[in-house]
């Protein structure tokens, strides 16, 4: 029934969206989804006004609601985020995008997430990751070879099956032309969004988004970057993330799929620069931090909150830097001792369980271990890259002895499966190249995550 009845809405819309699909520039794109609500992201010409959007439940297409629209409002672009409402759980919809004069110019569907807690052991479910894309656009690229490879990386994505995908960093590249002025803040993202390639992928399942310093600002941007406040409006602009942020700064946020909680978090809003001193007088420097204390005293408070949730079995961190990897040639929060010490500390002293990093940046894709004393070892999983150039493992990173697994030259993506019963979950990683093959795996379940009584 439900193919059946999306057949119909796709066939009897198809003219008007012929005619009509002009209007769009990108989108829409699924955006944070819950139990009861979602998002939906759209970005229309700048002329283009009163479009709105309805949705019915696919199993009901007499009870039709209208959603409430979000206007992240910038002198250069045309976003709109519609906030989906009064939804049930695990039930599948359609919606249409309407235009002023009662024409269909988008259609998509989506699924809520399913009410399982204190009621039934935790859905099977999935997630994509990956960081660092680029498309090229030669007169202001480097000169040279193109930077940015095989885009059919996204059309294998939008195929996937999975719940979500985890945006990584690096999710556009600012150029020269780009991170001088406000419009380039917002110009290159529109420039990128709209590339046809993405379409279906950004229907397709919802998307949730960090930054890292490509898509913040220039190479290594740090907190002194002059126009943060405008890159973060653009970041909010073109993401339909559950919040930015606690007081008008930053990116941070939190969301929860079935028994997973994953913390995003920002490493550049705050950030000391790489090069200040790591250490003074043989000490950690206090002053050298990559995450920021309001932001850390949020991710400690969101962490002990979590532990204590008997429906959670992991917890992902996810940040642009790299977290564990202590050869730190390049971005990587061990850059930064005392801030890293300090969560190091927290993490152990207060036993929190299921704890895996997520990060990107590094061109090629990664698992590093770290032992602790007393504690359950902890893993940073780096996927990169989607599209941008590749990296090799060379010099003293060549035989890494921390690296659990590594991927390198090669485009990739990352699929993450969550699988079994309550009291014995696992946690499995999939590297997938540009048509889907794999290319590596790894696993660990939730009692390898937990910390000693």
């Amino acid at each position: 029934m439900y193919r059946l009845f999306l057949f119909f809405v796709l066939f009897t819309a198809s003219n008007a969206i012929a005619q009509t699909s002009n209007l769009v520039v990108s989108g829409p794109m699924l955006g944070h989804t819950e139990l009861r609500t979602s998002k939906v992201w759209v970005e229309l010409k700048p002329n283009v006004k009163g479009v709105k959007l309805i949705y019915n439940e696919v199993a009901d297409t007499k009870a039709t609601g209208t959603a409430i629209q979000s206007v992240i409002s910038n002198l250069y672009t045309n976003t709109i985020t519609f906030e989906l409402i009064d939804l049930k759980p695990a039930t599948d919809y359609v919606y249409q995008l309407i235009s002023s004069d009662n024409k269909t110019i988008a259609t998509g569907k989506l699924r809520t997430q399913s009410l399982w807690q204190w009621r039934t052991t935790p859905p099977d479910f999935s997630f994509l990751a990956g960081s660092c894309t680029y498309f090229n656009e030669p007169p202001y690229d480097r000169p040279g070879k193109p930077y940015g490879g095989d885009s059919t990386i996204f059309t294998t994505m939008a195929k996937e099956k999975s719940d979500f995908m985890l945006w990584l960093g690096d999710n556009w590249y600012t150029r020269e032309v780009d991170f001088y002025s406000e419009w380039g803040l917002y110009k290159r993202p529109s420039t990128d969004r709209k590339m046809p390639i993405l379409q279906d992928f950004l229907k397709s399942m919802p998307h949730y988004a960090i930054w890292d310093d490509h898509d913040y600002g220039w190479n290594d941007a740090d907190g002194s970057y002059p126009l943060k406040q405008s890159s973060r409006d653009a970041f909010k602009a073109y993401w339909a993330n559950p919040s930015y942020g606690v007081k008008d700064d930053a990116i941070y946020t939190k969301f929860t799929w079935n028994d997973v909680d994953v913390f995003l978090l920002d490493d550049r809003w705050y950030r000391s620069n790489d090069n200040m001193k790591d250490s003074i007088n043989g000490k950690p420097n206090p002053d050298k931090q990559m995450f920021g204390k309001e932001q850390i005293q949020w991710l400690k408070n969101a962490l002990v909150q979590s532990n204590s949730n008997p429906n959670i079995n992991f917890r992902i961190i996810a940040t642009g830097s790299q977290m564990l990897n202590h050869i730190k040639l390049y971005d990587c929060f061990l850059r930064f001792p005392a801030e890293y010490n300090d969560m190091i500390d927290f993490l152990t002293d207060n036993k929190i369980n299921g704890v895996v990093f997520f990060t990107g940046d590094r061109h090629h894709s990664e698992i590093i271990k770290r032992d602790r004393k007393d504690a359950y070892p902890l893993f940073d999983i780096t996927s990169s890259p989607l599209t941008s150039g590749t990296h090799s493992f060379g010099g003293v990173e060549k035989d890494n002895p921390d690296r659990v697994l590594g991927i390198d030259k090669l485009q990739n993506y990352t699929r993450v499966s969550f699988i079994g019963k309550s009291s014995d979950r696992k946690m499995q990683v999939e590297f997938l190249g540009i048509n889907g093959e794999l290319i590596n795996s790894w696993s660990i379940s939730q009692k390898e995550l937990k910390s000693p009584k």
